[in-house]
């Protein structure tokens, strides 16, 4: 299963999961920076679905940033409401 082919069900079985997530990931006042790109693409490798917050006010710059993130780390956004975005991408395969 690759991060674009999530059903629905998955989905919303990705939104309940991530009820009790915290955020992982602060995107502050300099935006998405190649820090915030690490350090996103670091814990979606640890754990595959992930909040982050993004500080701003503006919902379309938070949209374009959810919109970035899922682009440049292929992930796919599973939801997104007010400041937090819930972002999944299938964790690599464990080397036995």
């Amino acid at each position: 299963m690759t991060s674009d082919t999530l059903s629905k069900q998955q989905i919303i079985e990705m939104r309940a999961r991530a009820q009790s997530l915290n955020p992982v990931v602060m995107v502050g006042q300099k935006g998405l920076t190649e820090a915030v790109l690490r350090e996103t693409d670091s814990a979606l490798n640890a754990h595959g679905l992930i909040k982050v917050r993004v500080f701003g006010d503006e919902r379309e710059e938070r949209t374009a940033i959810a919109d970035t993130l899922c682009r440049e780390l292929g992930a796919q956004l599973v939801q997104h409401i007010g400041k937090l975005l819930v972002l999944y991408r299938e964790p690599p395969a464990e080397d036995n």
